[in-house]
């Protein structure tokens, strides 16, 4: 698939011919310097951006043939996004952060499995606080209770420790990969930080919006591709 955009200068080449399969339950980090189309690409996956040419496929669905309602259900239903900066809703408490999701999906037990998460992350203590009475590492371990409460088959992270300091960040990825693996998800994660990214299955790296390398074992016959 190819990624264009319409900038200030005129159209911009973000990314280039990239071909990649990920297999269900595999981590996969992508690394490269600023600019190299990592976040694009990780856009692309959850499509939260349109490619250019190509498609891309999740759990059988072309998400290319999708259109925006189509899409938000996809995301709800099947993934989890934690972005580098949280996003959480300030007028509502952690609790009610991580059960919103639940409840427009239906989820009768929202709450429940609300606190459940939360307990996951450490903050059951903290369930009645509004993320302006959390330090930066509360407030992303609400945002990764919420992308993990639904469950969802496939996680997707940019950078979620990068407003963090070293040990608060530590500490995400360590609760990062203990919800990939409670919930079975496979797991794409965004970093800079090549001691982060070795802690997944393959890292792939990225230079001027192409693939340049690829390290451990690739795509093949660990399950369906995700």
């Amino acid at each position: 698939m190819t990624l264009t955009l319409d900038g200030n200068a005129g159209r911009v080449e973000i990314l280039h011919g990239i071909s990649l399969d990920v297999q269900s339950g595999q981590s996969v980090g992508l690394i490269g310097p600023s600019g190299s189309g990592k976040s694009s690409l990780l856009m692309l996956m959850g499509g939260l951006e349109q490619a250019t040419t190509g498609r891309v496929q999740a759990l059988g669905k072309d998400l290319t043939a999708m259109d925006e309602d189509q899409l938000a259900r996809f995301r709800r239903d099947s993934m989890g996004i934690v972005f580098q900066s949280f996003h959480l809703i300030p007028t509502m408490t952690a609790l009610e952060n991580v059960a919103t999701p639940l409840e427009l999906a239906g989820h009768r037990d929202a709450f429940e499995r609300a606190r459940e998460e939360l307990e996951a992350v450490g903050l059951a203590a903290r369930a009645d606080h509004y993320p302006a009475q959390m330090s930066g590492g509360e407030q992303q371990r609400v945002a990764l209770a919420r992308a993990a409460a639904p469950r969802p088959k496939i996680l997707l992270a940019d950078e979620p420790t990068g407003n963090l300091d070293g040990t608060n960040g530590a500490a995400i990825m360590d609760l990062l990969f203990g919800l990939r693996d409670r919930h079975g998800s496979t797991l794409i994660l965004v970093t800079h930080a090549d001691d982060l990214a070795a802690r997944c299955d393959r890292v792939i790296g990225l230079r001027d919006g192409r693939i340049v390398n690829e390290r451990g074992p690739a795509a093949a016959d660990a399950g369906e591709v995700a």
